[in-house]
């Protein structure tokens, strides 16, 4: 971790496919863009993989944040580091992430992450699942092996608010387009 209570803290990395936590780099622009203290935020990592973000958030304040993980042995890793940091507000589960997200009911997330392997091409229909679970004022983080523009975005019911890009890895700070956001021509 680069902040919080667990500053400096390794999380172990698998060698899986497609698993590629999110540069120190990149985890540090977007706590930066996101706010130093998340204390009540309510956070959902779809993707978990090593957990990188969603134990970022905790160790920031984070009241709640659920590790969506659907391969088994990363789950397990997950729960382990759980327990090695004693993470009493992450919840693991091991689960498809978009079959979760769209099954989800009455979720309020302040933030979703949405992270996973870039040759999966999940990333629309994880886009379309996360919008409703956000709180009014949540966001969305997308990390993908390309940039999003806002022609891509609008469709999917977000709008880009903060974008950059490390190496391969494009990362973009999403919100919903308001209600009343007249459509494009």
């Amino acid at each position: 971790m680069i902040g919080g209570q667990w500053k400096r803290s390794k999380l172990p990395v698998a060698d899986a496919p497609g698993l590629r936590p999110t540069p120190d780099r990149v985890r540090e622009t977007l706590f930066n863009w996101l706010g130093q203290d998340l204390t009540g935020w309510r956070c959902l990592d779809a993707f978990a993989g090593s957990g990188a973000l969603g134990f970022e958030a905790a160790s920031r304040g984070a009241t709640q944040v659920v590790l969506l993980e659907r391969d088994a042995r990363l789950a397990a890793s997950l729960r382990a580091s759980k327990a090695r940091l004693g993470a009493s507000t992450v919840q693991v589960e091991t689960a498809d992430a978009l079959a979760w997200m769209r099954q989800a009911q009455r979720a309020s997330f302040d933030v979703v992450f949405i992270d996973p392997p870039f040759d999966a091409d999940l990333f629309e229909p994880a886009l379309r699942a996360a919008v409703p679970l956000l709180a009014p004022a949540g966001c969305i983080y997308l990390e993908a092996g390309r940039a999003f523009d806002e022609a891509m975005l609008r469709p999917l019911g977000v709008q880009l608010h903060r974008s950059g890009r490390a190496a391969a890895v494009h990362y973009h700070l999403l919100h919903p387009v308001p209600d009343d956001l007249p459509s494009p021509s």
